[in-house]
């Protein structure tokens, strides 16, 4: 995300400079980060529940499709993920547009 994020520089630029709020650019990159975790986590969650056979064996104690286990991953990968997305955001939102538009 801050590398997409710090490719941006010039659009993110050209959106201030047309009176584009912090906030607005703030929900932009933090919607694109969480679309794009969300559709990793149903990818991963469908590999995961397709995998569990060959997991079964490994696991004692547990189920190899258990719901709170699956539930937490998904929750500590999304909570990462939405940092990992409000840190580059936050930085985009104090590009000063002069400095923008002058690096292309």
């Amino acid at each position: 995300m801050s590398y997409g994020v710090s490719t941006r520089t010039y659009e993110v630029g050209i959106r201030t400079a047309f009176g584009a709020k912090a906030s607005d650019v703030l929900k932009l990159v933090i919607r694109q980060g969480i679309t794009l975790t969300l559709i990793g986590l149903a990818i991963g969650l469908a590999a995961a529940f397709g995998l569990t056979r060959l997991m079964k064996g490994l696991l004692f104690g547990i189920s190899a499709t258990d719901p709170l286990t699956f539930a937490g991953v998904a929750a500590l990968l999304a909570v990462t993920a939405l940092l990992a997305c409000y840190i580059p955001a936050r930085r985009a939102t104090r590009v000063d547009p002069l400095i923008a538009l002058r690096c292309e």
